[in-house]
């Protein structure tokens, strides 16, 4: 069925507009509630939130869509999206909430809904609560309606927890840091993590007013970053977004290094180490053709899923895989989070980068990627790839590419987008290939 309100991540959109305001958040979490109230014994949700100003009125709502459907409440104020998830496992709650529109601007909120296990909820679950948003709701007797509190303790929680992801010895004294919070959900938790393993911090994007998140800073945004790096002779920057579960890196010399990347050096230090699980890792249908060769190179291998971290997590679950990911800088080590962490990849980084003795820009640029070209073609209605000239010239495009590139066609699924991504060795065939199939997408539309 058709989704209305859930997209590739959640519920997303324009703050008091569309899906994004207060009465269908109290809505949605009174569908949700009903959803995961299951059992006799009193259930409760955990929810988090990031630094934007709607949050409040977010968190609000949901606090009363919960509450009315007999849930109890416990908030833990502005966290990483990947601690709400783990404190929704670890408070033995029956759901967990994360209040983020990610690396969008502030305008933007969105909500993300994860299940008693801490994982992301799957489409069937997603599809009943959507089914159910618009109904009418059972509300609880008035001696049953929820509670609601607040913790104080969450972020030395998630501190705690994201130190575990590095041996005990390990400590990074002879680093010096720059942490880019994204003025986001991670702006006490990532350098104060960092800090207390021993490296010199110098944080950025960590002043949010509820209107400055991913603003000219974070991993969408690494011109400051890049420049401080510089300025301040560091090791390294990390670049976290607005909720803290994507991680990009900058190098000593300035250079990015993004999720592929990323993934390829902590696949292939865990495979030596013994603890790579599954014979390689996941990334998406986006990922670098170039990540692909290298994990062949390293006799492992990349399994694709569909665009959207709980997609890949799908198949890591089903594939025994601990490590997988998105260019776009999701990381997720299953060992030690139910989604993309971060500050816990960023401390994997960390410990590699001590343990090597080389310099960032020698470690981390494991592979040379092949061009890619992505292109995004805005439509008003209807269905430009089910047009009979598209599907014509995609096919062309496919036979010239077999064998020496890649070519990956969707539509997006927070937006009226068709995304074209083509790659290979040629990068003047690469950038024809594209544009030919979006100027057939743009008839068609």
């Amino acid at each position: 069925m058709a989704r209305k309100f859930f997209g590739t991540d959640g519920i997303r959109g324009r703050t008091n507009k569309g899906v994004m305001t207060a009465e269908i958040a109290m809505r949605v979490g009174q569908a949700a509630g009903r959803h995961f109230m299951r059992g006799d014994h009193r259930h409760r949700v955990v929810i988090g939130k990031d630094t934007r100003l709607s949050g409040y009125m977010m968190e609000s709502a949901l606090v009363a869509g919960f509450t009315s459907v007999g849930m109890d409440v416990i908030m833990t104020g502005p966290l990483p999206t990947p601690a709400i998830a783990l404190l929704t496992r670890e408070m033995r709650a029956d759901m967990g909430v994360m209040i983020s529109a990610s690396h969008n601007l502030y305008e933007d909120n969105g909500i993300k809904l994860f299940g008693p296990d801490g994982f992301k909820l799957s489409d069937e679950d997603e599809l009943a609560i959507e089914a159910a948003i618009m109904g009418e709701q059972e509300l609880a007797p008035a001696p049953q309606v929820g509670r609601a509190r607040r913790i104080d303790d969450a972020q030395g929680r998630y501190i705690h927890a994201v130190k575990q992801s590095v041996s005990d010895e390990t400590r990074f004294d002879s680093l010096k840091v720059v942490v880019d919070c994204a003025n986001g959900a991670a702006y006490q938790v990532a350098p104060s993590a960092i800090w207390e393993l021993g490296a010199e911090v110098i944080a950025i994007g960590v002043n949010p007013n509820g209107t400055n998140i991913n603003d000219g800073v974070g991993s969408t945004s690494l011109d400051a970053l890049k420049a401080k790096v510089v300025e301040e002779g560091a090791d390294i920057g990390i670049a976290l977004d607005g909720d803290a579960d994507r991680l990009i890196v900058v190098d000593e010399k300035g250079q990015t290094v993004d999720g592929d990347q990323l993934m390829a050096l902590i696949a292939t230090r865990m495979a030596e180490k013994g603890e790579l699980t599954g014979g390689g890792l996941v990334a998406t249908v986006m990922s670098n053709l170039g990540l692909e060769r290298y994990m062949e190179s390293q006799g492992l291998k990349l399994e694709r899923a569909k665009v959207g971290d709980r997609y890949v997590l799908e198949k890591m679950r089903a594939g025994g895989f601990n490590v997988g990911g998105e260019q776009s800088g999701h990381v997720i080590l299953l060992d030690y989070a139910t989604t993309g962490d971060g500050t816990t990849a960023a401390l994997r980084i960390l410990a590699s980068l001590v343990r090597s003795g080389k310099k960032a820009s020698e470690l981390m640029h494991l592979f040379d990627p092949v061009p890619q070209l992505l292109k995004n073609v805005r439509y008003e209605g209807g269905a430009p790839l089910e047009n009979d000239n598209v599907k014509a010239v995609i096919a062309e495009a496919e036979a010239e590419l077999e064998g020496r590139g890649r070519l990956v066609i969707r539509p997006s699924g927070t937006e009226p987008v068709i995304r074209v991504m083509a790659e290979g060795d040629d990068e003047a065939q690469v950038e024809r290939v594209v544009d030919r199939i979006c100027d057939a997408v743009r008839d068609a539309a």
